[in-house]
């Protein structure tokens, strides 16, 4: 009796992991290509502002990177973001950056920290309810996805091929955006994002 009934309490157990496991892949089963962008709106930023997606509105195009501060990916990726924006700011192309980490090296305090420190040219916002990464599909930090002028998802994934600068052989990100600039698809629409795992609670 006592075997069979840890044998129940053991397949209750699993059944209740399964479950979970379900619920969290489903909570952030996130967007496929071609999908319209998810809405957000009156998220905080390093400059004290609430951000919406509506802001952006007359961007030809949108890139969102679900980043943070403590991941060495996201660190090693800063400097090209900052020129990423430097070289296509006066193309149309809008960079916003959001992290939803609420490990205390990630919190807001700290990201107003970092982005004076490196000197970020982009929106950094905060969204400690999570929801934005949940409906985008962000796994890991840092996390790209590409909107065109009718804010549908073209490109999701890396930035490019490699940590290492030195070592990049394809900018994802750089050939989907110019695609989209020149009326073209993406030669790329998706790639396996690297990075630290997203703090999900």
């Amino acid at each position: 009796m006592t075997r069979r009934l840890g044998a129940i309490v053991g397949c209750l157990l699993a059944a209740t992991l399964l479950v979970a496991a379900c619920t969290q892949a489903q909570e952030i089963r996130g967007v496929k290509i071609g999908d319209p962008s998810p809405d957000w709106s009156g998220i905080i930023g390093v400059d004290g502002k609430k951000h919406s997606l509506s802001d952006y509105k007359d961007a030809k195009i949108i890139v969102m990177v679900c980043t943070c501060n403590h991941c060495p990916v996201s660190v090693a990726y800063e400097d090209r973001i900052i020129q990423f924006v430097k070289d296509y700011q006066d193309k149309g192309v809008q960079l916003i950056a959001f992290n939803v980490n609420n490990i205390p090296e990630d919190r807001l305090d700290k990201m107003i920290e970092r982005a004076k420190q490196k000197g970020f040219n982009f929106p950094y916002i905060y969204d400690p309810t999570q929801k934005m990464a949940r409906d985008y599909g962000a796994l890991v930090t840092p996390h790209f996805f590409v909107l065109d002028q009718e804010r549908k998802v073209r490109y999701i994934g890396a930035m490019d091929d490699n940590n290492n600068p030195a070592k990049v052989t394809k900018n994802y990100l750089r050939d989907a955006v110019d695609a989209l600039l020149a009326g073209k698809e993406p030669p790329v629409t998706e790639t396996k994002a690297r990075g630290c795992t997203v703090k999900y609670e």
